[in-house]
This record gives C-alpha cells, structure tokens and sequence, in this order.
C-alpha cells in the first residue's frame, strides 16, 4: 500500500471526509487529495498530524460508543436485534434498494409524525411499527446501490423507529416505548447519524425526567449533547437537546445551570434560519415548544409566576390546529399552575379550553393532564367556582370516551 493510500485507508476508517480532515490540518483539502492519490511525495509532517487526528477521533468514538452502551445497559438491553424480525413466509430475493426508496420511508415517517401531532400517540402507532417491522425491515435486508444510500435507509429506520417510540411514550406505554427508542439508538448507530442519535437519546431522558427516574434522565440527556450528536447537529434541533438537558438538571436541583443552558437553547434556535436544511423530525420545534418546555422547567423550579408567564406565550405563538395535542396540554399544565396560585377560576377557563383541544385526541399525557383536573377539582370542592362542577362532568366522560 502507497503512503497516499494509507493516509486515505487511516482517515476513512473514523469516517472522515477529506474535507473533514482539512478542516482540522493546516493543508488545504486540495493538498490532501494530492497527497492521497499519490500524485505528491507525503511529507512526515502529514503523516504524523494524520496519525493524530485519527488516534483523536478513535478515542472519541469508542467514548461515544461507550455513553450509548451505558444508556442501552440502563435500560436492560444492549441491542435489540430481533425486535424486527416477522415471520413474512418464504423468503423473497433481497430488494435492490435506492435513493428513491429511501424518500418513500421517509415519506411514510412525515405522514405518521403529524398525524402524532395532530392526534396523538394512540392513532396510528400500531400501523407504524407494522410498516418498520414489514417494509422498513425487507428493505434493511436488501442490496444498496451504494454506501450512502444504505446509510440513508438505516438513518430513515432509525427515525421511523424513534417515532414509534415517541407515539407509545405519549400514550403511556413506556416499555414499548424505550424498547423502540433503543432500536432507533441502534440504528442510527449503523447509519453513522450521530444527531439521530442524539434526538433519540434526548427523548428518552424526557421519558426517564417524566417518570421520575432521574439518574437515567441525566445521563441520557448528556449522551445527547455529547461530541457529534450536538456538533453535527443543526440550530433547530440543538435547541430542543439543550432544553430536555435544562429540565433533568432541574430535576437534579442544578437549577443555576439550568438556566444557563435554557438561555443557550433560546440562542441556538434564534440562529435558526429557512436557509439551514433541519432534519424533518424537528418540524414542530419552534418558539411554542421552546416556552412549553421553558415554562415546565419554571414550574419544576417553583417559580409559579414565570411558568404561567411561559405557558401562556406557548399557548399564543403555537398552532393549534396543525399541534393540538401538545396545545391541549400545554392549555392543561398552564391550568394547573393557575390552580396551584389560587386563580381556581382562570384555571377552569384553561381546562376548559383544553377539553375543547382534546376532542379526536388518543394520548397518554392528554389523559393525565384530565385526571389532574378531576383530582384538583376534588381538593377545591365547596369553592365558589359555577364552572367546576361542569368542567368536572365533561372531564369524566371525556376520561370514560377514550378508554
């Protein structure tokens, strides 16, 4: 093997591109080239940096590698090779698969995702799982036409994947939901997309800080913002890794370093611009969901005033048509927060609201956010308050309706 191929064969092995490896050496991108093609004597001083920057980015993989494993371990699972597979019948020759095929899942997973938004995680998942377990499967297990369309199949499986366990984690069924998230971590593992990575990890701290595990929260939402998964990744989405780390560092009592890094997220979607391609998962990021997740950390804090503050310019700024499960229970915790000031009636104005908004939703949290109603209610029995008993009736045949 030439010098030229070697340095070539050395960068190529921790997946660096020649203009990656410029990026990090005083050459240029165009010298590189010349020195891996041979068509320059290689200099020791290229060899060594070379040798450098390769030992670097081999240490930050594996510590990468590391983080991921720990969070998969956390959950009692190291990978999950066959949550895929199906009994499909007699085996079919492999599919030759290509970029087009790869813009169809893709397709597929923007379809589910807004109606997740739209109608929560109780319409539609089952279909989802069933396509990733069917089409998204037969696929993986095809011929590509190249390396990056292979990639670019493993990164869609993984979203796709990310999303089933996204719409189980709203309608509460945990399990499911990280086995699917730890899938997605696998996956994105294979397609090289560390952001995806990041993204999935990012929802599965949410998931632990939702349900009080808070050691697993923690370390789920630093793999997140850990090396490539926030470097690579764009304004938009580094704003909702950061705020999901603000809130578990609220749950530690960091709440000085929370703030801090809440104001960081504020900074990183401010940068964001129509000129930077996002990925599609984070279509539904933006100022609403930046205040919503700001106003639950306030109120995590104790800090009453501030959240209602937050919750209400998330109610105003978000769409509520295009996002009404999340507004249904934004409009629920701004309810809360008003009951917990002593403002009953305003908080009834806002549950009431968030009834309206819930009307087709099948969603875990919506359904939580219904029973706090009904319980809180309960604790304020003989209030002066002509809407309670009402809102009390509507909130339990809503509660009998979805089951």
């Amino acid at each position: 093997m030439t010098p030229g191929q070697q340095l070539r064969t050395a960068r190529t092995a921790v997946d660096l591109s020649l203009g990656d490896m410029a990026r990090r050496l005083p050459w240029s991108k165009a010298a590189l080239g010349f020195y891996e093609t041979d068509q320059r004597p290689v200099p020791n001083e290229v060899i060594t940096a070379y040798r450098e920057v390769v030992a670097q980015e081999r240490h930050r993989l594996a510590e990468e590698d590391v983080i991921r494993r720990r969070a998969l371990l956390s959950l009692g699972v190291s990978s999950i090779p066959g949550f895929l597979a199906v009994d499909s019948g007699p085996t079919a020759a492999p599919q030759r698969i290509g970029a087009g095929d790869v813009s169809a899942v893709k397709d597929m997973i923007a379809l589910f995702s807004r109606v997740d938004q739209r109608r929560g995680g109780g319409h539609a998942r089952n279909a989802l799982a069933q396509y990733l377990k069917t089409d998204v499967s037969d696929a993986l297990a095809g011929t590509f036409r190249n390396e990056a369309v292979r990639q670019q199949l493993f990164s869609a499986a993984g979203e796709a994947s990310y999303l089933v366990g996204w719409m189980a984690f709203d309608d509460g069924r945990h399990q499911e939901a990280q086995q699917a998230f730890a899938l997605a971590v696998e996956l994105s593992s294979e397609a090289r997309d560390a952001p995806l990575s990041g993204h999935v990890l990012r929802a599965m701290a949410h998931q632990a800080n939702d349900l009080g595990q808070t050691t697993n929260a923690v370390n789920f939402s630093a793999a997140s913002i850990t090396g490539p998964s926030i470097e690579l990744a764009t304004p938009r989405e580094r704003a909702l890794l950061r705020v999901v780390r603000a809130r578990t560092l609220v749950s530690t009592g960091e709440h000085r370093t929370a703030a801090q890094v809440l104001l960081q997220a504020e900074d990183d979607l401010a940068s964001a611009d129509p000129g930077i391609e996002e990925p599609d998962r984070v279509f539904f990021f933006g100022e609403a969901s930046l205040a919503h997740e700001t106003a639950c950390a306030l109120r995590d804090m104790g800090d009453l005033d501030g959240a209602a503050r937050e919750f209400e310019r998330s109610v105003e700024a978000r769409r509520a048509e295009t996002f009404a499960r999340t507004h249904a229970v934004t409009l629920g915790y701004l309810a809360e927060v008003l009951a917990q000031r002593g403002e009953l009636e305003s908080a009834c104005d806002a549950w009431s609201r968030a009834l309206d908004a819930m009307n087709g939703i099948r969603s875990g949290r919506t359904r939580s956010v219904v029973k706090t109603l009904i319980t809180t209610l309960d604790s304020h029995r003989g209030a002066d308050v002509e809407a309670a008993v009402e809102l009390r009736a509507r909130a339990e045949d809503l509660l009998l309706a979805s089951g």
